[in-house]
C-alpha cells in the first residue's frame, strides 16, 4: 500500500474527491494541476499549463485535459469527468476508478467490467511537458484508446469563450498533430509511442463550470476547444505513451524519456518526503536567474515569501548553491533600499517594508548553515549597506529610522507589512507606524550586519553602527512593551498603541538576535500558545478579539476581510517553533513534535502531499487559499529540522554524559 493512497469510496464520491487537488510543476515555471478525479474545478486547473514569453511571460493554460475513452466491442467507456450547469457531471468516468497511488507518480487504476487500465502521469523536470503512460494490464477483447484532447490556449486568469478567430486546423506530425489556437503561442505537440489514427472534427464544448471560481465569487464557465480525437489499439500488458508538449519531439524515445525522469522523482513515501518533494515545486530557474514561486497554482514571485521560504526550501534540504543563487537573483531587482513586493524588472511593485529585512535573515541563515560568515561582508556588505542606510535616511512609503532607533513606514492605502489585504482600497490592517516584527527584524538586520563586519574587521561600520544598537532593546521596549497586558504592542502610531493579540510579537522571541529578555520572551509565548496556536499554525488575531473572523470564506472582499483576522497561517509555526524551543530548550521537543505531526494529516485534505495556504481559524481548520504554498511548507520543513537538532544534541549530551 502506497503512502498517499485513495480507494474507490473516496474517489467516487465528488464531494470529497473534487475537494483535493494535485499538483506536478517542473524547473521552468510550468505546472499540471487537476482534483483528485481530474475534474477541474478552477480556471488555473490544466494538463499543461506553461508561461507564454511572445504574450505576457505569464503562465497560460495551453491544454486544459484529455478525455480517455475505453473501446470494446463498439463500446465506449468514456473516463472523462466535466461539470456543466445545474449539477450536471459528463461524462462520469470517476465511477471507473478503483484506487489512486501517488507513488512516486500519481497512478490511477480503472475497472470496465473485464478491463483494468492503470494510467500514470508524470510532468517533466525540465521541459513543458506532460508524459502519460497507459498500461492494459487485463482485457478480453480487442481494445482501442481514444483521446480527445480539450485546448484552453489562455491566461491562467482569464476564461476562454467560444470565437471565429480560432485556428481550427492542425498539422500532422510523427505519432501525432500539432495545434495552436492563436498566433503569439507555443504550438501543442500531442504524440504517441506508436502509430495512431487522428479524426479531425473541431468542435466547441460549452459552458464547462469551475466550482472553487464560483464559490470565490468569479467568472466560472468556459468553453473548451475539441480538435478531433486520435485513437490506438492496445493489447494485453502493452504499456503506450502519449506526451503532451510545447516542442515536437522523436516519440520512439518516450519510454527512455518516461522511465529517466521517474527515478529523479524523490518518493512520496513518508511525510518528510512529502515536504521535499513539495518544496522542490516552488524553485524555477528561467536562463541564469533562479527565483521561488510564492504558491501554486495563481501566485508568482513575491520578495517577502521568498526569503521567508527561502532557508526551509533549500537549506534545510541541503541545497546550499540553490540559496545562494535565489539571494544573487533577487538582488538584481533592488531599487534603492528596497525589495520588490511583487514582479520582476519592469513589471516590479515595491511596497513592502519587511522584505529587504528579510533579506538578512535569509542571508543570516545562508551564513548559518554554511559558516559562511567570513565572507558574507565581502561578498554582499555593499548591498547591506545600501539597505540599512536607506532606512535610516528614509526611502519610498515613508519608510525611515526615527531618532529612538525604529522604523517608522506608513502610507495612505497601502498595507506595507505581510498583512496587507486590501478591501475597496483601504487596507485591513494598515498597521501603519511602528510595526512589532519590522523593528524586531531591523534589530536583527543590525546586528548580523555587525556580526559579520567584525569578522571582516570593517572598524568605521561598527562605529557607526554599535552605539544604535547597543541603545536598541531598551528603546525596542519602551516603545513595544507593557507590563500590564504582558506582551508586545503589534504596533505604534504616535501616542495609539494596538494591543491586539497578533502573532507578529512573535517574531521577538524567535530571529538570531532579540531586542527583548528571556522573561518577556517568555511571557509572549505563553499569550501566542494560549490564544493563537492552533494544529496549522498561528492565528493572525485573538478570537476574543471583537475583529475575529473565522472562516476565510466567500467573494474576494469576504476573503480579504478574514485574511488577517484571525485566519492561520501555517507559515509562523517555525518561527513560534524557534522561540518556543530558545525559551524552553529540551522542554520545548514534546510541544514541537505534537504541532509537526499534526501538520501529516493536512497533506491528505487539499493539496495532496503538500500544505496550503492558510486554514480557518475554528475547527475544523479547513484549508483555504493555494492548494501549495511556498513558505507553509517551508516552514514546517524548518520545525522538522529544529525537531531533529534538537534531538540530535540531546542525544549528543546524553552519550557523552554515558562516558
Amino acid at each position: 500500500m502506497s503512502y498517499i493512497e485513495f480507494d474507490r469510496e473516496q474517489l467516487i464520491n465528488l464531494k470529497y474527491s473534487l475537494s483535493r487537488e494535485l499538483l506536478r510543476t517542473n524547473r521552468a515555471g510550468a505546472y499540471a494541476c487537476s482534483t483528485l478525479v481530474n475534474c477541474n474545478t478552477r480556471k488555473y486547473h490544466g494538463m499543461l499549463v506553461a508561461p507564454q514569453l511572445l504574450i505576457d511571460n505569464d503562465n497560460h493554460v495551453i491544454l486544459s485535459s484529455i478525455d480517455e475513452t475505453v473501446i470494446q466491442r463498439d463500446a465506449e467507456f468514456n473516463l472523462g469527468i466535466h461539470k456543466y450547469p445545474g449539477d450536471n457531471y459528463f461524462p462520469k468516468g470517476h465511477k471507473y476508478l478503483e484506487k489512486f497511488e501517488a507513488e512516486p507518480i500519481p497512478v490511477y487504476t480503472y475497472r470496465i467490467g473485464g478491463v483494468l487500465l492503470t494510467k500514470e502521469m508524470l510532468f517533466s523536470r525540465n521541459s513543458d511537458q506532460m508524459i502519460i503512460r497507459y498500461t492494459l494490464v487485463e482485457a478480453k477483447s480487442p481494445t482501442v484508446l481514444r483521446f480527445r484532447p480539450f485546448l484552453a490556449f489562455r491566461n491562467v486568469h482569464k476564461l476562454s469563450k467560444s470565437n471565429v478567430f480560432a485556428n481550427r486546423k492542425f498539422e500532422t506530425v510523427k505519432n501525432g498533430a500539432r495545434f495552436q489556437m492563436y498566433q503569439g503561442y507555443t504550438p501543442l505537440f500531442v504524440q504517441f509511442s506508436k502509430k495512431c489514427e487522428y479524426t479531425h472534427v473541431p468542435d466547441w464544448y460549452y459552458n464547462v463550470e469551475y466550482l472553487e471560481e464560483y464559490e470565490r465569487g468569479y467568472d466560472y464557465q468556459e468553453d473548451l476547444f475539441v480538435p478531433g480525437f486520435f485513437d490506438i489499439s492496445i493489447e494485453k500488458g502493452e504499456s503506450i505513451y502519449i506526451s503532451c508538449n510545447l516542442e515536437e519531439i522523436n516519440p520512439a524515445g518516450l519510454k527512455k524519456a518516461f522511465d529517466t525522469e521517474l527515478k529523479k522523482r524523490i518518493p512520496r513515501s513518508n511525510f518528510e518526503n512529502c515536504l521535499k518533494n513539495a518544496a522542490e515545486q516552488f524553485i524555477v530557474h528561467k536562463g541564469n536567474k533562479t527565483e521561488i514561486i510564492a504558491g501554486y497554482p495563481w501566485f508568482g514571485r513575491w520578495g517577502r515569501d521568498t526569503f521567508i521560504a527561502l532557508p526551509g526550501l533549500t537549506l534545510v534540504t541541503g541545497n546550499f548553491k540553490t540559496c545562494k543563487a535565489v539571494l544573487d537573483t533577487m538582488l538584481e531587482d533592488l531599487n534603492g533600499p528596497l525589495f520588490p513586493n511583487i514582479g520582476a524588472g519592469k513589471n516590479a511593485v515595491y511596497n513592502t517594508v519587511d522584505a529587504s529585512l528579510w533579506f538578512f535573515w535569509a542571508l543570516q541563515q545562508y551564513a548559518i548553515f554554511t559558516q559562511g560568515q567570513n565572507t558574507i561582508w565581502k561578498e554582499y556588505g555593499k548591498k547591506m549597506l545600501l539597505i540599512l542606510n536607506g532606512y535610516r535616511n528614509g526611502t519610498m512609503y515613508n519608510i525611515k529610522m526615527h531618532d529612538n532607533g525604529m522604523i517608522w513606514a506608513s502610507e495612505n492605502g497601502k498595507a506595507l507589512t505581510w498583512m496587507d489585504a486590501i478591501v475597496c482600497g483601504k487596507p485591513v490592517t494598515p498597521r501603519s507606524g511602528y510595526a512589532v516584527e519590522i523593528n524586531a527584524l531591523w534589530y536583527n538586520a543590525i546586528m548580523f550586519s555587525l556580526e559579520v563586519a567584525k569578522h571582516a574587521k570593517d572598524e568605521k561600520f561598527i562605529a557607526e553602527w554599535q552605539p544604535l544598537a547597543d541603545k536598541f532593546p531598551e528603546n525596542f521596549k519602551a516603545v513595544f512593551w507593557s507590563k500590564n497586558y504582558g506582551w508586545l504592542a503589534d504596533y505604534v502610531n504616535d501616542d495609539y498603541k494596538d494591543f491586539s493579540v497578533r502573532p507578529n510579537m512573535i517574531f521577538a522571541t524567535s530571529l538570531p538576535y532579540t531586542p527583548v529578555s528571556l522573561k518577556i520572551r517568555q511571557l509572549i509565548l505563553e499569550t501566542v500558545k494560549k490564544e493563537l496556536l492552533t494544529p496549522r499554525g498561528l492565528r493572525t488575531l485573538s478570537p476574543t478579539h471583537t475583529d475575529y473572523k473565522e472562516h476565510c470564506v466567500g467573494n474576494q472582499a469576504d476573503r480579504d476581510s478574514a485574511y488577517h483576522q484571525g485566519t492561520v497561517w501555517p507559515w509562523l509555526i517555525g518561527h513560534f517553533a524557534e522561540g518556543y524551543q530558545k525559551v524552553h530548550g529540551r522542554n520545548a521537543l514534546p510541544v514541537l513534535k505534537t504541532i509537526f505531526e499534526n501538520f501529516e494529516e493536512t497533506i491528505f485534505e487539499h493539496g495532496i502531499g503538500t500544505i496550503s495556504e492558510i486554514y480557518d481559524g475554528n475547527p475544523p481548520y479547513k484549508a483555504r487559499g493555494t492548494i501549495s504554498q511556498a513558505w507553509s511548507v517551508s516552514e514546517v520543513l524548518r520545525l522538522g529540522w529544529i525537531i531533529q537538532k534538537q534531538e540530535a544534541e540531546l542525544e549528543k549530551l546524553s552519550k557523552s554524559v554515558y562516558l
